[in-house]
């Protein structure tokens, strides 16, 4: 079978641009590990349209029973895309369980993964006092005293998103200065509730049922301290999943793959990308929910031109 339309990734990319395809009667397939994406994780989710507040898990199963009302759409989960290849005006998908599928088009919503610090604690108090978003999770924490692990720009544009909110902001930092924009940067340090602490290199995170402290290395004195706080965000960069496609696609420095904002379309004809694997500079959720619904409708447009002009069309979607 040579599907319409093959989507990778389960996250709000993903699921978008399925429920559009899928409502366009495109025949399609959507693989992916899981539902839900970055979020799923979040005990408490305050931004997604619609909803004052939701767990991510109870946002992830409302992704999927969404999805799963759809017609004309086939999921693969658990199932994780190995190799994407071209083959003439076909795209083909291999998957890390030996399966292979065929599309005119892609749309790839891979996401991304954090940036993690890999010590001792964080796993366990992921979702329980560590938050790697400020923009989603800030509110959380209002009252309480936080930590900003990372002193760039994504460290110091949490510290702005968690000033309204905590009482305490401490910015670690490994090397000796920060590094973000200087305006952002003289911006915190005005403010009385920020303390900078250079040469810091967090060592683990202890709590009981939820996140109590941070301990971390005086990289100067050798010496170990630590931090009482009830939040730590994790704010050293992200890392785009767009691995698969980077001999397919044009791919900027950053690992992200680029995009016309218009259509979502990337360098490579029949390919389209959406969500946090893209250039797009805000990685939110509603974001990369509307990039897709722009990927599915440009990939609805030109399928239908596909088909209009190909004398072999009547076999798109059908069993080979």
């Amino acid at each position: 079978m040579v599907f319409d339309l093959i989507i990778l990734g389960g996250g709000p990319a993903g699921v978008a641009a399925g429920v559009y395809a899928a409502r366009k009667r495109l025949t399609t397939l959507l693989i992916t590990e899981s539902i839900g994406g970055q979020s799923e994780v979040s005990a408490n989710v305050q931004n997604w349209i619609g909803m004052a507040s939701v767990s991510g898990f109870e946002l992830a199963q409302m992704f999927e029973k969404h999805l799963r009302a759809q017609e004309s759409i086939d999921i693969q989960m658990p199932e994780k895309a190995k190799k994407v290849l071209k083959s003439g005006n076909e795209f083909i998908v291999e998957t890390e369980s030996g399966a292979t599928y065929k599309s005119r088009g892609l749309i790839i919503a891979t996401g991304a993964r954090r940036r993690k610090l890999n010590i001792p604690g964080e796993e366990e108090f992921n979702g329980k006092g560590i938050a790697y978003c400020s923009t989603c999770d800030a509110p959380i924490f209002k009252g309480k005293d936080v930590v900003v692990v990372g002193g760039g720009n994504a460290g110091l544009e949490a510290v702005v998103d968690l000033l309204p909110y905590a009482t305490k902001i401490y910015v670690l930092e490994f090397s000796d200065a920060l590094r973000g924009d200087t305006v952002t940067l003289e911006r915190i340090k005005q403010d009385e509730k920020v303390e900078i602490i250079t040469s810091a290199q967090a060592l683990r995170i202890e709590g009981n049922k939820f996140l109590e402290k941070i301990v971390y290395k005086d990289r100067v004195t050798e010496k170990e301290k630590q931090l009482d706080v009830g939040g730590v965000f994790v704010e050293i960069g992200s890392v785009p999943n767009s691995e698969l496609v980077k001999d397919l696609v044009s791919i900027n420095k950053h690992g992200e793959i680029i995009i016309d904002h218009k259509t979502a379309a990337t360098s490579a004809e029949g390919i389209w990308a959406a969500g946090d694997v893209t250039d797009e500079i805000f990685k939110q959720n509603n974001i990369s929910a509307g990039d897709a619904v722009k990927a599915a409708l440009s990939a609805y447009s030109y399928l239908s031109e596909l088909k209009r002009e190909s004398p072999a069309s009547v076999q798109v979607g059908a069993a080979e």
